[in-house]
């Protein structure tokens, strides 16, 4: 390939509008969100913030937030103690590293943070499970959302979050960054100007469904509230450090793993909604089906269904499978006249045309999490959808759960996804819509 010249489309276009105008393609609707109550914000105002969730996930989200301009984190909330810890220490270093003072509270019970008035928004990083809970009250008490993918963990509390969001007038942004990323966009871009002609593939490699819960029995940690990490969950969960992993204060020490939560089917969504709700986002993205999904999906292993398969009623097949040698965690979207690769670190095409325009060796998630934070940010104080509103993290969570429901029946499922329901009865599968909760839990 030979050598590009930088693009003149900057991080900084992106930060606000992203493909939305980049591309002059209107498949993303923008809702003015329009409500006496929540009166739009200059960008010379402060926003406050807090975080719910204070594991791996919400510090890197912290170290990107605090930076941002008129922005101040004041709480932060976790069940485990030394994660509240760590939150107020880094807070406090911070804002002393600034000369400024701002004061930060933290709260085991969300619930404490949410009555705050002073708090505009919040940043939720919890475990899937408290996702839509945690949302729901959020909306009803008056703050804006940034929420983690996968949206929900649940068909049925992706619905109930979307009308939470929409009566309440609720700014929420979908954690699925990548959506912010220059090349992802580019390629996108590229696909819905129909510059490879009709898309007739999409290969998606996520990984596979979760698995049963294997992990042995530890000792619950002292300062860790096992009961409230459990919340909703009826499944009857023994303590594994992997579930929620152990950080040191003195010395400071961050986890060394994931929360292994997302592995398991009692807990989690496995690969399929941990990784699908990057990957499958951009493929929905891309063929223009965002607020849609597909209208038929067959797992691996049905007769002679090799990979997990999305049939789309615009005609286009997405299959969970491996582009690459490397099975590299991204999208190849193969058209009639060409082809394009595209993850986090690789970008390939059929056609030199089809690149973006950048150098060679260049980075290529230019604009990446932060323009993504930044977009929500810009949101909030424009009373105006960010670039993946409720409504897109909704309709790539329920393809990835439905993915999970056909793995686990082991059998096709048909689908309507405009009015989200099975397009025939399908009881087996209707009881997989939601999971119980616990006694004292309620959507």
């Amino acid at each position: 390939m030979t050598e590009k010249k930088k693009s003149s489309l900057s991080r900084r276009k992106f930060m606000g509008t992203g493909l939305l105008s980049a591309a002059g393609i209107g498949v993303l609707p923008q809702i003015s969100l329009g409500k006496e109550s929540y009166n739009k914000k200059e960008a010379n105002e402060v926003l406050r913030l807090g975080f719910i969730g204070l594991g791996r996930q919400s510090n890197g989200l912290l170290g990107s937030f605090i930076k941002l301009p008129n922005i101040e984190v004041v709480a932060g909330c976790d069940v485990y103690g030394d994660k509240q810890k760590r939150f107020l220490n880094r807070t406090n270093e911070y804002y002393k590293s600034k000369g400024k003072t701002v004061e930060v509270e933290v709260y085991e019970n969300y619930h404490d943070l949410l009555a705050r008035k002073d708090i505009d928004a919040v940043v939720i990083a919890s475990p899937d499970h408290w996702h839509a809970l945690m949302a729901i009250d959020a909306c009803k008490a008056g703050k804006d959302i940034y929420l983690e993918k996968p949206l929900t963990f649940t068909i049925k509390e992706g619905q109930e979050l979307v009308k939470a969001v929409r009566s309440n007038s609720i700014v929420l942004a979908t954690g699925s960054m990548q959506r912010s990323y220059d090349n992802f966009q580019h390629a996108v871009k590229m696909v819905q100007k129909g510059r490879i002609g009709k898309i007739k593939r999409v290969y998606a490699c996520v990984g596979g469904p979760p698995k049963p819960y294997d992990l042995p029995k530890e000792e619950i940690p002292a300062s860790l509230n096992w009961d409230m990490w459990l919340g909703p969950l009826a499944a009857d969960i023994h303590f594994n450090n992997d579930l929620n992993p152990p950080i040191s204060i003195n010395p400071p020490e961050n986890e060394k793993v994931w929360g292994a939560w997302r592995w398991y089917k009692e807990t989690g969504g496995g690969l399929t909604t941990d990784w699908g709700a990057h990957m499958f986002d951009i493929a929905q993205w891309a063929i223009g089906m965002d607020r849609n999904g597909p209208i038929e999906i067959i797992p691996a292993g049905y007769q002679d269904t090799e990979y997990l398969t999305f049939i789309y009623p615009n005609g286009v097949t997405v299959t969970e499978e491996p582009f690459d040698k490397k099975e590299t965690r991204g999208c190849k979207f193969v058209g009639e006249d060409g082809w394009i690769e595209v993850s986090r670190s690789h970008y390939k095409a059929s056609d030199d045309s089809l690149y973006p325009l950048i150098a060679e060796g260049d980075d290529l998630r230019g604009g990446g999490g932060t323009a993504h934070h930044i977009d929500f940010i810009e949101s909030v104080r424009r009373r105006k959808d960010p670039i993946a509103p409720v409504e897109v993290g909704h309709s790539t969570c329920t393809t990835c759960n439905l993915g999970n429901i056909a793995y686990d029946l082991g059998r096709p499922l048909k689908w309507d996804p405009v009015n989200e329901k099975f397009a025939a009865p399908d009881p087996e599968a209707e009881k997989q819509l939601h999971r119980s909760y616990r006694p004292g839990y309620r959507l």
